[in-house]
């Protein structure tokens, strides 16, 4: 006898918001080994820097990424989202990704070494490669499930256990960690704006479904380039 395949539930939003949630739950890469060694204070500069120069190749290009979404965006309210979040990011005060070089530098890496992206490590050259492939070739809907809701959403987490370490027991300034109390405040507003934009434009429950598991796979996706820095940097 043939096996049924049971077709999804359409959820209502409040079902739908839960279970995108859970769906970053089970990764989520604020409870990730490395981040739990870097609040407790564990890491070293050296490390802080060679994270650095790993992150800078997933993160400098989110504008990049961000652009391809705006471009195959029918919708108005998210394009007006996607261009603000590309001009925070490119044009806003200082660039993020400059923040982020101050902070390397603080470390004891330069500029030139954090952007010429070289020795990046394979799970940090998937990340990025998978950010591109979901925002190229993603609908709109999916590629904001994937690199607003399941990545950038995250970051508020993560970098409220990492930063009050970063001053109290390294002794950085507030110049040299504005790149983190930055994202924990614009990436919380970000990341909202991305729930509701799936919420909202996800109108079936197959579209529910795939958004659900492309969270989930981001998810993934960071905690697999997390695990590879802890690998090669810390021997974890």
């Amino acid at each position: 006898m043939a096996q049924t395949i049971s077709k999804p539930r359409f959820l209502n939003k409040e079902e739908f918001r839960h279970a995108l949630e859970q769906a970053i739950e089970g990764n989520a890469v604020a409870k990730a080994p490395f981040t739990t060694m870097w609040a407790n204070g564990e890491l070293t500069k050296d490390i802080f820097a060679r994270w650095v120069e790993q992150h800078y190749a997933y993160v400098g290009p989110f504008a990049d990424y961000l652009a391809y979404i705006y471009a195959n965006c029918p919708h108005e309210d998210a394009k007006d989202f996607l261009l603000q979040n590309m001009w925070e990011e490119e044009l806003g005060g200082d660039r993020h990704t400059d923040l982020l070089i101050r902070f390397g530098e603080a470390c004891g890496t330069t500029r030139e070494k954090v952007e010429a992206m070289e020795n990046l490590l394979p799970e940090t050259i998937g990340l990025q490669s998978w950010c591109y492939r979901m925002a190229f070739r993603e609908n709109f809907l999916y590629a904001t499930a994937a690199l607003v809701v399941g990545l950038e959403s995250q970051v508020p987490a993560i970098y409220r256990r990492q930063t009050p370490t970063l001053r109290e027991k390294y002794g950085f300034t507030d110049e040299e960690v504005e790149f983190f109390d930055l994202h924990i405040v614009s990436d919380e507003i970000h990341g909202e704006r991305g729930y509701q934009i799936v919420l909202e434009y996800a109108r079936t429950a197959e579209e529910q479904q795939r958004c659900i598991e492309i969270v989930e796979e981001a998810t993934k996706m960071r905690r697999m380039y997390l695990a590879g820095i802890s690998r090669e940097f810390c021997g974890k």
